[in-house]
């Protein structure tokens, strides 16, 4: 049998491959022998021994309701194995319920919950993990878990104003692109037809949808293909450090969805520091984690920046006023936290300042594009049906001077 595996050299390198071995723990044994952190194994299956292309991923509300579960078993003094335990026998998911299974297993062989977590990333983060850690070495796990199912509930709260913000006017503009699409394509042409026979020179905006359907037949696979080759390319180049550090500043710089983005942006990082930081993780750790889930590369700068700072003994608030991203009413907030001993109240407060912020920025939005999209879309679509019918109209006012 082959399996695929990714392990994690003592440098710190993801490495991936393929091995053949009798069972999956012949792999286990030979990678633990060349001293390798074990992230993920899989069995190949399939013709040529191909893996599946797509994997069934676990839901972040599966994860919620595992850490709530999890967090109340613990509390009431069951041992963790069998917390797992438990848990595997309710859990509906099949993927979900496998990675459990394994980190039981794991936990079960001897090594501590968090790293048994790590070997899984694509369902528990580096966020998750730390915390975990955090809450192992300081005995209040419990805690740490129902904190967690706080911030991935805010999280996913906050990714759903955004996402209910832009689907409204991404649907309208995909609806009037068909529109537009139909017209030129399927109606024009015919209108076409009946007016060769006009016997007069066409008017100017009927000239001009005459001309945009007949070329927009003829560029339709061109505009296909350019756009699926346009939005690999800007994937590609988003995934470069330079490309994904320009795309995300030019995000911000955009008028009103910037300033959202922003707040977005300043209320995770808030939020997830916050909770890093009243969990017990170290700030330089904390930071660096907090870097990682940012979501925007301009802010992963001065989050790294502000921690190479603080690592030569500065204080936060200074290096993140430096940065220029953080609003001066943050880094105030913030510096007032560290002299108080409150930091992570303060950084609480600020992130619950600023959900209240996107929230209203976020309905703003959605009020003003509204009305926005209704008169483009009218003005588009009227003004093609106009065009069509002025030649009607002309010749409706040659017919009555007859």
């Amino acid at each position: 049998m082959k399996f695929s595996y990714k392990v994690r050299s003592i440098q710190g390198n993801v490495l991936e491959g393929v091995m053949e071995a009798n069972d999956q723990q012949s792999v286990v044994g030979k990678l633990r022998e060349q001293k390798f952190i074990i992230l993920d194994i899989s069995e190949q299956k399939g013709a040529g021994g191909k893996m599946k292309l797509l994997k069934p991923k676990v839901k972040r509300k599966d994860l919620v309701i595992f850490s709530r579960q999890l967090s109340t078993l613990v509390n009431s003094g069951v041992p963790i194995v069998q917390s797992l335990s438990i848990l595997h026998e309710q859990i509906e998911s099949p993927p979900f319920k496998q990675v459990v299974g394994k980190i039981r297993e794991d936990i079960e062989s001897g090594i501590t919950i968090a790293d048994a977590m790590d070997r899984h990333p694509k369902v528990f983060t580096t966020l998750y993990v730390s915390m975990v850690r955090a809450g192992e070495v300081g005995g209040i796990l419990d805690v740490i878990l129902e904190r967690l199912s706080d911030y991935m509930e805010a999280a996913a709260k906050l990714q759903g104003q955004i996402k209910s913000a832009m689907s409204y006017p991404v649907v309208i503009f995909f609806a009037m692109f068909g529109i537009v699409g139909f017209v030129l394509t399927a109606v024009v042409p015919k209108f076409s037809i009946m007016f060769s026979g006009f016997g007069k020179e066409l008017p100017m905006p009927t000239r001009i949808l005459v001309a945009a359907s007949e070329n927009a037949i003829k560029a339709i696979p061109f505009m296909i293909v350019g756009g699926i080759g346009g939005m690999f390319a800007f994937k590609a180049y988003k995934k470069t450090e330079r490309g994904g550090l320009q795309i995300d500043a030019i995000m911000l710089k955009l008028p009103i969805l910037g300033m959202i983005l922003k707040k977005v942006s300043i209320a995770k990082f808030t939020r997830t520091f916050g909770t890093l930081i009243k969990s017990g993780v170290p700030i330089l750790q904390a930071l660096e984690t907090v870097a990682k889930t940012a979501g925007n590369k301009v802010v992963e700068k001065a989050i790294n920046e502000a921690k190479e700072s603080i690592r030569e003994g500065e204080r936060i608030a200074e290096p993140l006023k430096k940065s220029g991203v953080f609003p001066p009413m943050v880094v105030q907030m913030i510096s007032v936290g560290e002299e108080t001993g409150n930091l992570d109240t303060m950084l609480s407060k600020i992130a619950d300042f600023y959900d209240t912020e996107v929230d209203q920025a976020v309905e703003g939005l959605t009020a003003m594009i509204e009305p926005l999209i209704i008169v483009v879309l009218g003005v588009v679509v009227g003004g093609m049906v106009v065009a069509l019918f002025l030649p009607m109209f002309e010749m409706g006012s040659m017919a009555g001077d007859v």
